[in-house]
């Protein structure tokens, strides 16, 4: 069992989509007890064993559609004959399994490859996202800068790229580029798809970001509050080093995709009433 655990956790560690089955409840005479779990990887490989024969073939189908749709299944599985839904096991019993596929990770579209973006990088692959570093400079979109990344583009056409790849409420796109001009023209590029992102945020000073909402403005392209662009990024935790922004952008991000208030989560003790000396 800590074996098949200990895959189930590098998997997901390593981005490698399985889907974890587990007997939930078991009725007569059935292969295995409840409790017993089985990995499915999206190649049809499995770690672990649910009883074997036809009815494991249907965890293994089962498993793969989990895999496609993004949803939990939990189904019975009958495994003695004379029901409509038999499969010709002839056990006695019954199962119910619960199939649980990975919850869909978040993706991170970092724009620019400098010191922030690296940092940045990093500390969003420890929370899980998926990471897309996008550049024109071949020579900063290597591995061993971003050993994390999933994706590494040295993409001269950046804009169309931007433009044209269709983006969720699951995405969140940072703008970190060398130059005020390259950050404002990807933002252009971004505004037509901004209401669909779930995040998007632009780096720099208030008078850097007032200076491209008023050129875009100038061009005919407004910055609406519809389009939701954060921009100076992160939060005000007074971060200096690439390593603090990093902190300050990744909690700004989390707390917008998971909606949260952001507030403290101390508890505050009420003061005591006065003591009565009269």
């Amino acid at each position: 069992m800590i074996d098949l655990m200990e895959s189930w956790l590098a998997a997901r560690r390593d981005r490698r989509p399985c889907a974890l089955a587990t007997i939930a409840a078991a009725f007569g005479s059935v292969p295995r007890t409840a409790g017993t779990k089985m990995l499915i990887h999206a190649d049809g490989s499995t770690k672990g064993t649910v009883g074997g024969g036809k009815f494991e073939a249907l965890v293994i189908a089962d498993a793969l559609e989990a895999l496609k749709s993004g949803r939990p299944i939990l189904r019975t599985y009958p495994l003695r004959e004379g029901l409509e839904d038999s499969f010709g096991a002839i056990c006695g019993g019954e199962v119910t399994v619960l199939i649980e596929p990975p919850p869909p990770a978040p993706r991170l579209t970092l724009v620019g490859a400098g010191h922030c973006s690296r940092a940045i990088a990093h500390l969003a692959a420890t929370c899980g996202f998926q990471i897309t570093v996008i550049d024109d400079r071949a020579d900063l979109t290597r591995r061993e800068s971003f050993p994390e990344a999933d994706q590494l583009l040295s993409e001269p056409g950046m804009l169309e790229y931007l433009k044209n790849r269709p983006w969720t409420n699951e995405d969140a796109v940072v703008l970190v580029n060398r130059s005020y001009d390259l950050d404002k023209n990807a933002l252009l590029s971004l505004l037509p798809s901004a209401e669909a992102i779930g995040y998007l945020g632009m780096i720099g000073s208030r008078r850097k970001v007032r200076r491209v909402f008023d050129e875009l403005k100038e061009a005919g392209s407004p910055v609406l509050p519809t389009h939701r662009v954060h921009a100076p990024i992160g939060l005000d935790l007074g971060a200096d080093s690439p390593e603090e922004i990093a902190v300050s952008v990744v909690a700004e991000i989390l707390l917008v995709l998971r909606k949260a208030s952001g507030g403290h989560l101390a508890i505050v003790p009420k003061a005591e009433p006065p003591i009565d000396q009269s």
